[in-house]
């Protein structure tokens, strides 16, 4: 979905949904991790996050965008569009928009583990970070240790 089929979508829900025009934009911001969306006061825009679409259903980015349009309409007639007020948790209820955005997937990075061995016991430790084998020993036999590969993995590679 493109950022003008977003603006199209984002009118539309509030035309019906609030019976108000939404006369501002919204955008999507991939740089949005935590959270579905974001009302901006300044200026008045909504920004969601692609995530909602990408990893949820059109249903949850509607619920999102009705969040947000709660926030804008009730900010625009005066009122405060706090998420602990009443009038802010009843408009939210009477249109049916989502109170919580369901939490993204999880980023897991790979990350390069270094393999060290020892020369005289073979016990094998794995580092994050590069270690000086001409100051440190084997911990088991006081050994001098030996860097033997680096490994690519999500998680500590077991001895």
């Amino acid at each position: 979905m493109t950022d003008a089929e977003l603006q199209r979508l984002v009118e539309h829900i509030s035309q019906v949904s609030f019976g108000r025009p939404f006369r501002h934009q919204a955008t999507f911001n991939a740089r949005l991790r935590t959270t579905g969306g974001r009302y901006r006061l300044t200026d008045h825009n909504i920004e969601l996050n692609p995530k909602m679409l990408t990893e949820h259903d059109l249903a949850t980015l509607i619920g999102v965008i009705k969040h947000e349009l709660c926030h804008y309409h009730l900010h625009l007639a005066g009122q405060s569009g706090q998420h602990r007020t009443a009038a802010f948790k009843q408009l939210l209820k009477q249109v049916g928009g989502l109170r919580f955005a369901p939490a993204p997937a999880p980023v897991i990075k790979p990350r390069h583990w270094q393999m060290y061995q020892c020369t005289r016991c073979q016990q094998v430790y794995y580092r994050a970070r590069k270690i000086n084998v001409n100051k440190l020993v084997c911990g088991r036999c006081r050994g001098r240790l030996k860097w033997r590969q680096t490994i690519l993995a999500t998680t500590r590679p077991h001895a």
